[in-house]
């Protein structure tokens, strides 16, 4: 070869996969479901980290990292307010629709039910107490004061009930007419009770 002609790179490596790296939020999201499964299927006691991680498939020491201890991880599952906040977030005159459309589609999107677990939790008597008060707190006091005229707090107790009939309904049909039905259909049949509740 002479010093004229240029010398050949040698050909790159065929690119590998790309690395795999988990998204701290999607991680997150997916202990958070396993831990609402777990903590409302079965005793407290029976729940252990490591089974959590396994249902959200991602590693003991991740699910440590976001949340800590056991006890930690279970006051995060018992916290209504960013439910309730999703669910009354619309004019009291819409509000019916807007919380029977989002209880559904938020089932269907997280495959557990944002506020079923106060009924279904089997803990003992200190947590399940616990889950009442801040269901209470967190969801039936807030949609009390939002509401306007006569027995406010009753209509509220009515409308969680409902919200709550909803969601252990649609949990015991999992494969009936509700699983096919869009969230919107169900709202237009469901959605004028407690917007009488609502409104009166």
């Amino acid at each position: 070869m002479t010093s004229r002609q240029a010398t050949v790179p040698a050909p790159a490596p065929a690119p590998g996969p790309e690395p795999t790296a988990v998204d701290p939020g999607t991680g997150r999201d997916a202990i958070l479901r396993a831990a609402r499964r777990a903590f409302t299927q079965r005793p407290y006691a029976e729940v252990t980290i490591r089974g959590i991680a396994a249902d959200a498939g991602v590693s003991p020491s991740l699910v440590v990292k976001h949340f800590g201890r056991k006890e930690e991880l279970f006051n995060t599952v018992a916290d209504f307010g960013p439910a309730a906040a999703e669910l009354f977030d619309a004019p009291l005159d819409m509000l019916g629709r807007h919380m029977v459309v989002t209880l559904v589609s938020r089932r269907r999107e997280l495959q557990s039910d944002p506020l079923l677990r106060v009924v279904f939790s089997l803990g003992n008597r200190d947590e399940r107490s616990l889950l009442r008060d801040r269901f209470h707190e967190q969801v039936t006091d807030v949609l009390a004061a939002r509401l306007t005229g006569p027995e406010s707090t009753l209509r509220a107790e009515l409308i969680a009930g409902h919200l709550l009939g909803l969601g252990a309904t649609l949990s015991l049909h999992r494969e009936g007419a509700g699983a096919d039905a869009t969230p919107e259909h169900i709202a237009d049949l469901y959605a004028p009770a407690l917007q009488t509740l609502i409104t009166g």
